[in-house]
C-alpha cells in the first residue's frame, strides 16, 4: 500500500458512511410518517396503499445497503486484496498478444462481477418484488434475459474493448481524446440503434391500437412539431406490474413507448398529460443537455486517466504491480464511483429541475389536473413513498418528492 491507497480507502469509507447515514435517516423518516397519508393525497390514496409504499421503500433501501456493502467488499478484494493482479497474471501466463490479453482480462472482470451480482438480482426479483405483488418475471424469462445480455455483451463488448485498447496503445499522447470520441460516437449510435434492434429482443412492442387515443397523441405531437417512428405499447406486464411511459431513440429513430400496465391504469386524458411531460424533456432540450454534460464529464475522466496511466503509484495504490493500458482502464472505471459519489446531489438537482420544467411544459399542453391525477395513480400503483427524507432525496432522487411536485403543479391550477 502507498499514500494513494489511503486516499482511496478514505474516499470509499466516507462514501459508505454517508450512504448508510442517509439510508437510516430515510427509513426513520418514512416510518415516522407511515400511519398518516399526507393531506394532499388523502382523497386519492388510502392508508393501506400508503403503508405498502412505506414498507416497500424501506425494504428496497435495506436491500440497497446490503448491495452497497457487498459491492464495496468486492471492490476491496479486486483491488487491495490482489484479485485483479492474480487475474492479470493468469491471462499473461497464456502468452497472448498484449491487446487480446487486455480484452480477456477486462471481459473476465466484467463477467465475474456480473455473476456475483446474480444472487442479489434473484432476491430482488423473486423475493422483494414478489412479496409486494410486483413481480411477473418467470425463472425462464430471468434466465433468458441473462443469456441474451451475455451474448450482446460479448458481441458488442469484444470489438469495442479491442478498439479502445488499440487506440490507447497506438494513437500517441492524445489517445484519451480519440478514445473519448470513440465512446461518444458509440453512445450516440446506441441511442439510435437500441430502440429498434435491441429492445425488441427483450420485450414485445405492438403499435398503439386505440385509434381515438392515437389521434389525441398525434395531435399533441403535431402541435409541437415532433415526429416519431411510431407509438408503441410494450409488454411490461410480462416482468412487472410497475407502469411507465418514455420516449426513446435519437434522430429519425425516435419512438414513444407505453407500458401496457400504464395503459390499464390511466384514462386517455391522463395518458396525454403524461406524454406531454415526456415531450417537455425534448422541447426543453433536456436530452441534448444531458448528452452534453455526460460528454464533458467523460472527456474530463479520460483526460485524468491519460495523466494517471504512467504513474506507478496509481497501480500500486490499487493493488496492481503490472502497468498496462487495460489495467489502468479497469482500475479507473472500477474506482471512480468512490471519488465521485459526493457529486450526486448536483446531478440530482439538475435532474429534478428538468422534471419541473417538463411539468411546466405539460401544464401548457394538457389539463394540469389530468397530470396530477396521473402522477398520483402512478405513485399509488408503483408504491412510491410520499414521505422521503429530504436529505436522502437530495442525494438519490432524480424526480422531485411527490408532495413538492404535486404542490408545484397545483399552483398552476390556481
Amino acid at each position: 500500500m502507498n499514500a494513494f491507497s489511503y486516499v482511496f480507502l478514505f474516499a470509499l469509507i466516507a462514501g459508505i458512511a454517508v450512504q448508510r447515514l442517509l439510508a437510516a435517516r430515510h427509513i426513520a423518516h418514512i416510518r415516522a410518517h407511515r400511519d398518516t397519508v399526507p393531506a394532499a393525497f388523502r382523497e386519492q390514496i388510502p392508508l393501506d396503499a400508503h403503508q405498502k409504499a412505506a414498507d416497500y421503500t424501506t425494504a428496497k433501501v435495506r436491500l440497497g445497503q446490503i448491495n452497497l456493502m457487498v459491492d464495496s467488499t468486492l471492490l476491496l478484494i479486486w483491488t487491495l486484496g490482489g484479485a485483479l493482479q492474480w487475474l492479470d497474471s493468469l491471462w499473461r501466463g497464456l502468452h497472448l498478444p498484449e491487446l487480446w490479453t487486455g480484452v480477456g482480462f477486462i471481459l473476465s472482470v466484467t463477467l465475474i462481477s456480473s455473476l456475483l451480482d446474480i444472487p442479489l438480482a434473484v432476491y430482488r426479483t423473486f423475493v422483494l418484488e414478489e412479496r409486494f405483488g410486483f413481480n411477473k418475471t418467470s425463472p425462464a424469462t430471468f434466465v433468458s434475459d441473462l443469456a441474451k445480455s451475455l451474448v450482446l455483451s460479448l458481441l458488442i463488448g469484444i470489438p469495442m474493448i479491442a478498439l479502445v485498447l488499440w487506440l490507447m496503445g497506438n494513437a500517441g499522447e492524445l489517445w484519451w481524446l480519440y478514445v473519448w470520441l470513440t465512446w461518444l460516437g458509440f453512445s450516440l449510435f446506441m441511442m439510435w440503434f437500441y430502440p429498434a434492434f435491441i429492445a425488441p429482443l427483450f420485450n414485445k412492442f405492438r403499435p398503439l391500437a386505440d385509434e381515438s387515443l392515437k389521434q389525441r397523441i398525434v395531435n399533441l405531437l403535431e402541435r409541437n412539431g415532433f415526429t416519431s417512428q411510431g407509438i408503441f405499447v410494450m409488454d411490461g406486464s410480462a416482468r412487472s406490474t410497475h407502469g411507465n411511459a418514455y420516449f426513446t431513440g435519437l434522430g429519425g429513430n425516435k419512438r414513444i413507448v407505453f407500458f401496457d400496465t400504464l395503459m390499464d391504469e390511466l384514462t386517455p386524458e391522463e395518458i396525454e398529460a403524461v406524454l406531454a411531460h415526456e415531450l417537455g424533456h425534448f422541447k426543453r432540450n433536456h436530452i441534448k443537455k444531458r448528452i452534453l454534460v455526460m460528454a464533458v464529464l467523460f472527456l474530463a475522466g479520460f483526460a485524468v486517466l491519460g495523466w494517471l496511466i504512467d504513474k506507478p503509484w496509481f497501480y500500486g495504490g490499487l493493488g496492481m504491480t503490472t502497468m498496462t493500458d487495460y489495467a489502468a482502464l479497469t482500475l479507473f472505471f472500477m474506482t471512480a464511483p468512490a471519488f465521485t459519489f459526493f457529486l450526486q446531489p448536483i446531478f440530482a438537482w439538475f435532474s429534478r429541475r428538468h422534471e419541473f420544467e417538463a411539468d411546466d411544459f405539460a401544464a401548457g399542453q394538457a389539463h394540469t389536473a389530468n397530470l396530477i391525477s396521473a402522477l398520483v395513480k402512478l405513485y399509488k400503483e408503483n408504491a412510491n413513498t410520499l414521505t422521503p427524507d429530504p436529505l436522502y432525496s437530495a442525494f438519490h432522487d432524480s424526480h422531485p418528492p411527490a408532495p413538492i411536485r404535486i404542490a408545484h403543479l397545483s399552483g398552476k391550477t390556481a
